[in-house]
């Protein structure tokens, strides 16, 4: 089987780039937004080895990888792993959507 490959979503790089951003403005730095766009990488490197880690959700297809105060949401494809969105777990959970 060849390696799977990390795919961000267009909505995932979005979110993304939205937290990064939120951080640098309320740091007024990128150090912390540097550091956790580092442990997200990490973190989805794992997935390439193991894409079962993340937890399951009520959709069958999709996984939630925890990686401090956010979960990544993914699908797992036989040649990717498809970022769906990432999100704050200290946000309103009814505005959650996968896709």
């Amino acid at each position: 089987m060849a390696k799977r490959k990390i795919v961000w979503s267009h909505k995932a790089k979005i979110k993304l780039f939205l937290i990064l951003e939120f951080y640098v403005q309320q740091n007024q730095s990128i150090s912390y937004s540097r550091k956790l766009y580092l442990k997200f990488r990490k973190e989805l490197s794992y997935l390439i080895k193991h894409p079962d880690i993340g937890i399951k959700t009520d959709d069958e297809t999709i996984r939630g990888l925890i990686i401090e105060k956010f979960i990544i949401f993914y699908e797992i494809t036989p040649d990717q792993i498809i970022v769906h969105t990432v999100w704050d777990c200290r946000q309103n959970p009814y505005d959650l959507s996968f896709k």
